[in-house]
């Protein structure tokens, strides 16, 4: 059964604004930076029936392009021993709408509703093994992150599979959505 998630893509440019916010925080397992991305759903492990609706039912997905804010930097969980650091997306009606379209699919193609509320971010490290004190220093030096007027014209439903390495994703469909955008 292939492990499905849906996620947006992110240009090289914004890509490689990412990948110079990372470094220098010892223990931290960095995600490859052509692995960025910003997750809007998983979906986990899913039959191929599923799948394959689901993946059909996408098509039928309406929502205009939009420009997206990368700003700030966090971990999960909030509180307690950070396992994951994160680049966060400022507010967003548009991808907030976009998520909740996906969702939506999501669940009239049988996939349980999602129980955890919707935070959108980049994953950029896991630091299980990082000291508490190393990762707050890291968060404040690097705190004024920002990555304005990104460009979102696609989403893409991908497919992961786990291996010793990591995660292995693999776009199956991307989805184009509406309008053109201009720089403003």
């Amino acid at each position: 059964m292939p492990r499905l998630f849906v996620a947006l893509r992110f240009p090289e440019w914004a890509i490689d604004a990412l990948a110079e916010a990372t470094g220098g925080l010892p223990g931290a397992d960095w995600t490859e930076s052509e692995d960025y991305h910003l997750t809007l759903r998983f979906l986990g492990e899913t039959d191929e029936c599923v799948f394959s609706d689901f993946r059909k039912s996408l098509e039928g997905l309406t929502a205009k392009s939009f420009f997206l804010n990368l700003k700030g930097l966090g971990v999960f969980p909030l509180r307690g021993d950070p396992d994951t650091l994160w680049a966060g997306v400022e507010r967003s009606e548009a991808l907030r709408s976009l998520r909740n379209k996906v969702e939506a699919v999501a669940v009239r193609n049988g996939v349980p509703p999602e129980s955890r509320k919707f935070h959108p971010h980049v994953t950029l490290a896991r630091v299980r093994d990082c000291r508490a004190d190393w990762v707050g220093t890291y968060l404040a030096a690097r705190s004024l992150l920002s990555i304005p007027e990104i460009p979102i014209q696609s989403f893409g439903l991908y497919s992961s599979k786990l291996g010793p390495d990591g995660a292995v994703h693999t776009l199956e469909r991307e989805y184009m959505l509406e309008g053109m955008l201009e720089a403003e």
